[in-house]
């Protein structure tokens, strides 16, 4: 049996904000749906802050508590993550400083 497209229920929209102050695993520190959902993506907008949208990891972020690290599993995903906005932001580890001057210094 095939669903229309009318049946089908619309997932609500949903919003987890992290916090991260480089010494502890980030933590949960907005999340919400529908309404709620749209303020947090709206304050995020308004204060400068750069949005990812992934369904799946937004599922899994939800079903944390208000407070809670992430979990181990998500390390590695949210450093990525983390670094990327870092870079987007023009911050870069102090080490890249003078780099290609390095590099070609040492060649």
């Amino acid at each position: 049996m095939s669903m229309d497209s009318n049946d089908k229920q619309a997932k609500p929209r949903q919003a987890v904000a992290l916090s991260y102050d480089g010494k502890t695993a980030p933590k949960i520190t907005a999340k919400g749906q529908d309404l709620l959902a749209e303020e947090i993506i709206a304050l995020a907008q308004e204060a400068g802050v750069h949005i990812h949208q992934d369904p799946y990891l937004s599922d899994f972020l939800q079903m944390l508590e208000l407070g809670e690290e992430i979990p181990k599993e998500l390390y590695q995903l949210i450093a990525e993550l983390i670094a990327f906005v870092y870079m987007l932001d023009g911050k870069f580890p102090e080490q890249w400083n003078n780099l290609h001057q390095r590099i070609v210094d040492k060649v």
